[in-house]
């Protein structure tokens, strides 16, 4: 990389959990320098949060909209790069869709956009521009999850039979506080969009059901539910699947399962054997096999597969979690950015990260799951 690859934030100003991750992260390899943000709707809040970050006051916005056309008039070599966007699902369409419009590449937190039809215009704008989107589906970047991806495609387990993948937390298990912002906007149809549980963390479910198995969910039959009293939206829900290659699954997603944390799981059955990833034990990856005992990798291992091994930073036994895999996603971002900036083409290992394709099948998930469940209909085709 000639430079770093600068960013500028929507979102993310004082005590906003998501915003902290994201700077983390892409702060983690050192190829990504945040150079000016727009971090509330609130003047004073995005102030007061530039200062915090150290930015120099006038590269501290009030609005995105001022940000954007202000940083699309600096010099190449002082504008951002890139806007990453770290609001609430209503906030996302408008400033990646003004970025595109004057040259910047977007990462935008999931899901997409509120709505199907914004995610499909977001794609359009970006092939139109030939710029990126990169989206957070973070559980992609662990570097066993890109094991067991490799181990699928290179046709370890054979044709790929049953996928089940879960998402339960318990955080949602009684009405929350009226004080709790993460719990009211994505309680709030007006800026959550239809769904609730389901675009919160069914979303990451079925990102990681399709990334790992390399198929696409084609038919649905779903059971959305509300648990708490007075909710609007979803808390917690079933989805049974079918995969383009024939291949069934079940997917269940909640937030009232009450004692769990973020527990994402993933099992993968194929006509030779199984494999099986903990979010929670994200360094270790099970693979079972019909006729032969049971293998267990380990990030950081040289018998890992190349990919695995480009997305690990520290030697076997020494963990890698969530930061380091929220961090491979921008890194991979940045590369791209760099190769593209230099006229390269990026190599498939800098492309390696969710993009406005993921997003666009993000969104037609959350509305093909919402109409499945308020359908008599027994399976659903999963449309686009």
């Amino acid at each position: 990389m000639k430079e770093k690859i600068r960013m500028g934030m929507v979102g993310g100003g004082k005590q906003a959990f998501i915003g902290a991750v994201h700077r983390m992260a892409a702060n983690l390899d050192g190829l990504i320098e945040l150079c000016c943000g727009a971090f509330s709707s609130n003047a004073e809040n995005s102030i007061a949060s530039g200062k915090d970050l150290f930015l120099p006051e006038n590269r501290v916005y009030t609005s995105f909209t001022e940000m954007i056309l202000t940083e699309s008039k600096l010099p190449a070599s002082e504008r951002m790069h890139f806007v990453s966007i770290v609001t609430p699902n209503h906030l996302h369409f408008e400033p990646a869709m003004l970025a595109l419009e004057n040259g910047f590449h977007v990462l935008i937190d999931k899901p997409i956009t509120f709505s199907l039809a914004e995610a499909k215009a977001l794609k359009q704008k970006a092939e139109e521009t030939g710029l990126m989107i990169c989206l957070t589906h973070t559980y992609s970047g662990y570097p066993m999850v890109k094991q067991a991806k490799q181990m699928v495609a290179n046709g370890d387990l054979g044709k790929i039979r049953k996928v089940v993948v879960e998402y339960p937390q318990g955080w949602l298990s009684n009405p929350a506080p009226s004080d709790n912002k993460q719990a009211a906007w994505r309680a709030d149809p007006a800026k959550s969009g239809i769904s609730g549980c389901m675009a919160d963390v069914g979303t990451h479910a079925a990102h990681l059901a399709e990334y790992i198995s390399g198929l696409q969910i084609t038919k649905i039959c779903a059971d959305l539910n509300i648990l708490v009293e007075g909710r609007l939206l979803d808390d917690d829900g079933n989805v049974l699947l079918k995969f383009d290659n024939g291949a069934n699954g079940v997917l269940f997603a909640s937030q009232i399962a009450a004692g769990e944390e973020n527990a994402i799981k993933i099992y993968v059955y194929g006509e030779k054997g199984g494999l099986e990833w903990h979010q929670m034990e994200p360094n270790t990856l099970t693979v079972k096999w019909l006729d032969q005992p049971m293998q267990v990798y380990r990030t950081g291992n040289g018998y890992n597969s190349d990919i695995a091994k480009y997305n690990t930073r520290t030697p076997s036994g020494h963990p890698e979690g969530y930061l380091e895999a929220f961090a491979n996603i921008y890194k991979n971002f940045a590369q791209t950015i760099s190769a593209l900036q230099s006229g390269e083409k990026p190599s498939p290992e800098m492309l390696d990260f969710p993009g406005a394709d993921d997003g666009v099948r993000g969104m037609a998930f959350i509305e093909n799951v919402v109409a499945s469940s308020k359908s008599d209909q027994k399976w659903f085709d999963f449309k686009i």
